[in-house]
């Protein structure tokens, strides 16, 4: 097969990763802006010399799903921003769910069908699956033009909103200027005005977001829950799992500004301790600036595998992990577990390295108690999971 060949398939699944699946003379083909159940034809973007596997995009719809709907936004399929805008919102979050399934069975070797009447939950603060980001990243064209790359390319797309954006940062304000002379433009919808940023650097400016019961303050290039509704459900959840007691010694892994340990010290009480460690510089700061009122809460600026390599802390109660779309890796999981702790709390964006990371905790001998999953990501592929890891034996028997 060649570059813009066109292709008749029959789809039969989605894949991690936002393509659906099929198969063209044997051959495994991954297409965008297709759903299981249809016959498309669909032109390929991609053909490896490796022959494993072809990818296309869809070029016409001859049998439809019921779940396709007509994208709200007339930059669908052009921009790479959102790749499932054709996908009715209910059927999105049964897809996302079914993901979320096939990754812990596959990679996580969990028994299949353990998780059958896993949901994939909405969050409140989003308008039927719009305007929840409250933070966007342009690039800008050479004319001066913000918008969004074209799918796996370079190509800036220039558009004049976007649907998934806050009203502030979706629109006029930001996309109906001219930027002459910079790369990109950095959006922010804090809890106030929102603020512009072109090729944003650390310490142009601060924001302020509420969530928790706290203010946080930190600086606008940091590193923040993009749905706006998204902070204070996943700490609630990661509360609710873990049930945290007063005089406990928590391990906040991944911390960035610190919104589990502002979530958690209260319940830990002032007999309870926190070390919350983070690589990133500007993240730490804003977690100083917010988190000055509890002195129970530590702070470490330090890669987190360096970290609990080098630390003289032997034991502790909980964990939260909360590590890049990578996962935590090996390395993390052994020495986490290494402190017996009695449950981690395990917060992923990405299904396949959650899975990974929790085969990796079977070997050690932990097990994967409870899961929740939420959509902070509506219109993409893109999932949150909160996982409660527990040792297979407890240790309070």
């Amino acid at each position: 097969m060649k570059i813009n060949d066109v292709i008749e398939l029959d789809i039969t699944a989605m894949a991690h990763g936002g393509e659906a699946v099929a198969r063209y003379q044997g051959q495994v083909v991954f297409v965008r802006g297709a759903l299981p159940g249809e016959q498309v034809s669909a032109s390929v973007t991609s053909a490896p010399g490796h022959g494993r596997f072809l990818r296309a995009s869809v070029i016409d719809v001859m049998r439809p799903s019921p779940d396709r709907v007509t994208p709200p936004c007339s930059y669908a399929g052009r921009c790479g921003g959102c790749d499932w805008q054709h996908i009715a919102l209910a059927a999105q979050r049964r897809i996302k769910a079914d993901i979320v399934r096939e990754q812990l069975t596959r990679l996580g070797g969990e028994e299949a069908g353990r998780w059958d009447s896993l949901i994939v939950e909405a969050l409140p603060g989003d308008d039927d699956g719009l305007h929840w980001r409250t933070r966007m990243r342009y690039a800008v064209n050479a004319e001066g033009r913000a918008g969004l790359h074209a799918h796996h390319t370079k190509q800036i797309v220039p558009i004049d909103s976007c649907l998934i954006a806050s009203r502030d940062i979706g629109g006029p304000d930001v996309l109906g200027q001219v930027w002459p002379g910079a790369r990109e433009v950095v959006a922010v919808q804090p809890d106030g005005p929102a603020i512009t940023l072109p090729d944003a650097r650390p310490g142009q400016a601060r924001v302020t977001q509420r969530a928790v019961g706290r203010e946080w303050t930190f600086d606008a290039t940091a590193f923040w829950q993009v749905h706006v509704g998204a902070a204070d459900a996943l700490a609630h959840v990661v509360r609710d799992l873990l049930q945290p007691r007063p005089g406990e010694h928590l391990l906040d892994l991944y911390s960035g500004v610190g919104l589990f340990a502002g979530a958690l010290v209260n319940d830990l009480g002032a007999g309870g301790r926190i070390d919350a460690v983070e690589g990133d510089e500007v993240a730490i700061r804003g977690a100083r600036r917010s988190l000055h009122d509890a002195p129970t809460i530590h702070l470490h600026h330090d890669r987190v595998d360096l970290w609990l390599r080098s630390t003289g802390l032997r034991r502790c109660d909980i964990v939260v992990l909360d590590p890049p779309r990578a996962g935590a890796g090996r390395q993390v999981i052994e020495r986490t577990i290494r402190m017996t702790p009695r449950a981690i709390a395990y917060v992923a964006c990405d299904p396949s390295a959650l899975a990974r990371d929790i085969a990796t905790a079977r070997s050690l001998g932990w097990r994967l108690e409870s899961l929740r999953a939420l959509d902070l990501f509506p219109m993409t592929h893109h999932v949150e999971c909160v996982a409660l890891l527990v040792p297979a034996v407890s240790l309070d028997s």
